[in-house]
């Protein structure tokens, strides 16, 4: 089920929202944990079964590490807790790039397991696997109630797409939520704003993208356009969804991490990382850089720490090649800056703007092929290679036809517009008219959305594939 949906909009959130609020506090957390099991179940029924099965792994273990603290069995249960997990997600993940690639090395054929990727997994086997380390760490206490961590690991506004919330993150929210009119008022807002990025402009690129996959009439501005509108797509889609899923927490009494923070408004790679998926850089920054030591060391194993990180960074995203050289691609460009010209270019902003816009584009490009063969092509397409023109006819018709959006998806990428809102509401002195005009705008991006998901608009969501 999606947030971007008739069925969750108008049906399971109502019906959630009230059976929560009229629990009693004893039993809200239970209410939760049952609504994300079948707001997961709703689309794949058979991989509940699995995420319990990882829920009570991740349990059984947490207990374990606890009971027989500073002893080396407790480092031994946290190590067997993190390998399960790990290879819940090689198998439903990775299986079959590993045999494929496996059959190309050695000639033979190894038949594909053809397994349907577990939607979600990638998300919450981090969340489990902090929780383990972080039990061992001793920087969280164990969650000795299974429905607790459930609620934690299941809670379906975080469930499918992130943020990654750490369990140090909601530890006392499990117990302790606040609930108010500011603060109901104010997931309203998000999860509305994020649902209008989602249906009004990442939908609308995405019918871009998918013609100019379709076509055969294809230029290089044809392909910077595609570009150009596919890394807005991206930023749209998941940050809509991000801002959907801390709206929905804030509606339950949860704070969760913010996960972009216009990253496109970026002077340099290393600023744009800052910015994007924030959740995923600090969760490898904390569980995988840092206990590698970091840069902490001499540069040769700072070096291959680094790469370390981006491959995995890559391969997290999916089971290509193209996602591992995405993810090394940004790990050289890192190096380069962290050792030779970060400096020089934070003090020359502009062309940092333009750098970031140039590579990040090439980063997409490679981001959005099925494969590195075809990631390879684009890239080709992009710089005129195999004589095709500079400019189409179909380029010209699609730029016409998406240019406004493309327009208010530049202006929406960066913070114009929330300090328009900003201006405007400093310079109404009337409080309660800002509300209403607030509410009013809100309103009507809730029925627009609403009419295009009605109408059965193209609705796709990207980070089901990773």
């Amino acid at each position: 089920m999606l947030f971007s949906s008739i069925p969750f909009l108008y049906y399971f959130l109502p019906v959630v929202l009230i059976l929560y609020f009229l629990a009693p506090k004893i039993l809200k957390n239970p209410v939760l944990l049952i609504s994300s099991l079948v707001f997961y179940g709703w689309g794949e029924p058979k991989y509940v079964f699995l995420m319990i099965a990882t829920v009570l792994e991740g349990y059984i273990f947490g207990l374990l590490i606890d009971k027989f603290r500073g002893k080396p069995s407790s480092k031994i249960f946290m190590i067997i807790s993190v390998l399960l997990s790990l290879a819940g997600l090689a198998y439903f993940k990775y299986a079959d790039f590993f045999i494929s690639n496996f059959n190309s090395v050695t000639g033979l054929s190894v038949p594909l397991l053809r397994l349907a990727l577990p939607i979600g997994i990638s998300f919450y086997t981090f969340q489990i696997l902090s929780y383990t380390v972080d039990v061992y760490r001793g920087s969280v206490a164990v969650q000795k109630n299974p429905v607790n961590l459930a609620t934690y690991i299941a809670l379906f506004p975080q469930l499918i797409a992130g943020p990654i919330v750490r369990y140090a993150d909601v530890e006392v929210q499990l117990t302790k939520r606040e609930h108010s009119f500011d603060k109901t008022a104010e997931g309203c807002r998000r999860f509305i704003l994020g649902l209008s990025k989602k249906i009004l402009i990442a939908n609308t690129l995405g019918e871009l993208c998918e013609t100019f996959l379709q076509t055969p009439d294809t230029s290089v501005l044809y392909h910077w356009l595609f570009v150009t509108a596919y890394m807005q797509q991206i930023y749209f889609d998941f940050s809509g969804y991000s801002d959907m899923a801390i709206g929905l927490g804030k509606l339950l009494g949860f704070d969760f991490m913010e996960n972009f923070n216009y990253p496109f408004i970026a002077g340099s790679i290393t600023e744009f990382w800052r910015r994007w998926h924030i959740s995923l850089g600090s969760w490898f920054r904390d569980y995988v850089y840092i206990p590698l030591g970091g840069n902490r060391v001499k540069r040769a194993r700072l070096l291959l720490n680094i790469f370390i990180v981006w491959f995995v960074t890559g391969f997290w995203h999916g089971a290509e090649w193209n996602f591992i050289i995405w993810g090394l691609y940004f790990g050289i460009l890192l190096t380069l800056e962290k050792f030779f010209y970060l400096k020089n270019i934070e003090r020359h902003r502009f062309l940092g703007h333009i750098y970031v816009l140039f590579f990040v584009a090439i980063s997409f490009m490679i981001f959005s092929a099925p494969n590195m063969t075809e990631a390879v092509v684009r890239l080709g397409g992009m710089f005129g290679q195999g004589g095709i023109p500079f400019a189409s006819a179909e380029f010209w018709y699609q730029l016409k036809n998406y240019g406004f959006v493309l327009i208010i998806a530049g202006i929406g990428a960066t913070p114009i517009a929330k300090n328009g809102a900003y201006w405007l509401q400093s310079r109404i002195k009337k409080k309660a008219l800002f509300d209403v005009l607030e509410i009013i705008v809100l309103l009507l991006l809730i029925i627009v959305s609403s009419g295009y998901l009605a109408d059965g608009s193209f609705n796709p969501f990207l980070y089901f594939r990773f």
